[in-house]
C-alpha cells in the first residue's frame, strides 16, 4: 500500500478504507455545542455503524492540578461520568452502543492518547467548548489539530452540520504538495463511500504576483502549475468515483477562496491537510487550513499532524 510521508509518521493512502469512520472518539465537555455536535457524531456513527466512544477529560495539569485537593478531584470524576453517562443514553436512544471513558491531565494529550488506545479512525471536535468563549486556536482542539496522528473532523457551533450529511459533494483544496496529496486521497476515499461528487480545487494566488512586467508571465507559470495539480488528482480520482470535477480558479485569499467555492457549489465537507507549500512546513496553525476550520460554514476533515511530543 502507498503512503505519504507526514512529519514523523505514515498516513496511508486509504485512510477512509482504512478504518476512519469504523471508529469514532468523540471527546465531550457536556457544554450546548458539544450536546448539539453529538447529534452530528451519532448520524456519522449509525451511517456507517460504526464505534462511538465517548471520552471527558478534566484539566487537572500543572498550575491548576496545585490549586485543587483531593476532594476537587473526585467532584470532577463524578461530572466527567455524568457527562459521558448522558451521551450514552442519548446514544442509546439512537440505537448506538457506546463505550464511554473519563480521564484527567492535559486535555489534549489524554485525548490523543486514547485515540491511540482504542486505535480511533476518526476524532471529532467542535471548534469551541463549554460556555461559548473559547476559541479553537489556544484551546484543547488547537492542541489537538496539531498534534493528532490521525483525521480529525471539526465543526463550527452555529452551524449546521446535520443538514450536510449524508455527504453529497466533497471538496479538496490541492496545491500538489504530500499533505494535500493525502487529502485528495482520503477526499476521495469519503466521496467513493458517500456516492458523492468530488471537487479538487487548486487555486491561484494573484496576491502573490508582483506589479511589473514579469507578472502576466508567472500568472501564465502558475495557471499552467495548478492545472497539472489538479489533472493528476482527477485522474488519480477517477479510478474511485465516478464523478470528479478539476477546478482552477484565482484569489488574493487562498481560503476565501476555497470558502467561495464552498457557497458557490453547496459543498458538504472540506477535506485539507494539515501542511502545505508555506516554504516552512509550517503547522497547521497560521496556514490556509486554520483559517478553513475557523471559517467554513461546513465541516472539515483536517488529515495530516505530527508524532511530536505532546
Amino acid at each position: 500500500m502507498a503512503c505519504y510521508q507526514l512529519g514523523d509518521g505514515l498516513l496511508p493512502v486509504d485512510v477512509v478504507g482504512g478504518g476512519v469512520f469504523e471508529r469514532v472518539l468523540y471527546p465531550t465537555d457536556g457544554g450546548e455545542p458539544a450536546r448539539e455536535l453529538l447529534e452530528y457524531v451519532l448520524d456519522l456513527v449509525t451511517h456507517h455503524d460504526a464505534d462511538l466512544h465517548l471520552l471527558n477529560v478534566a484539566d487537572t495539569s500543572r498550575d491548576s492540578l496545585a490549586r485543587i485537593g483531593g476532594d476537587v478531584v473526585d467532584s470532577l470524576e463524578r461530572e466527567g461520568q455524568r457527562v459521558v453517562g448522558e451521551a450514552a443514553e442519548r446514544a442509546a436512544e439512537r440505537g448506538v452502543e457506546a463505550v464511554t471513558a473519563v480521564r484527567q491531565g492535559r486535555p489534549h494529550a489524554e485525548i490523543l492518547g486514547y485515540a491511540r488506545q482504542v486505535d480511533a479512525g476518526l476524532v471529532v471536535l467542535p471548534t469551541r467548548g463549554r460556555g461559548g468563549l473559547e476559541t479553537l486556536f489556544g484551546s484543547t482542539a488547537e492542541r489537538v489539530l496539531r498534534r493528532a496522528e490521525r483525521p480529525v473532523l471539526t465543526v463550527r457551533p452555529g452551524t449546521d452540520p446535520r443538514s450536510h450529511h449524508p455527504f453529497r459533494r466533497v471538496l479538496v483544496p490541492t496545491d500538489g504538495s504530500e499533505p494535500a496529496g493525502a487529502a485528495v486521497a482520503a477526499g476521495t476515499e469519503v466521496a467513493a463511500a458517500y456516492d458523492a461528487r468530488l471537487d479538487l480545487l487548486s487555486v491561484v494566488n494573484v496576491a502573490a504576483l508582483g506589479v511589473d512586467i514579469r507578472s502576466e508571465l508567472q500568472l501564465d507559470a502558475l495557471e499552467d502549475q495548478a492545472s497539472d495539480i489538479v489533472d493528476a488528482a482527477v485522474d488519480e480520482a477517477e479510478a474511485s468515483v465516478a464523478d470528479v470535477s478539476g477546478f482552477v480558479e484565482y484569489g488574493s485569499s487562498i481560503h476565501r477562496t476555497i470558502l467561495s467555492h464552498v457557497e458557490a457549489h453547496d459543498a458538504d465537507l472540506v477535506v485539507a491537510g494539515t501542511h502545505g507549500r508555506t516554504g516552512l512546513d509550517r503547522y497547521l496553525l497560521g496556514s490556509v487550513a486554520e483559517r478553513l476550520v475557523r471559517g467554513s460554514p461546513v465541516p472539515v476533515l483536517t488529515v495530516g499532524g505530527t508524532s511530536e511530543e505532546e
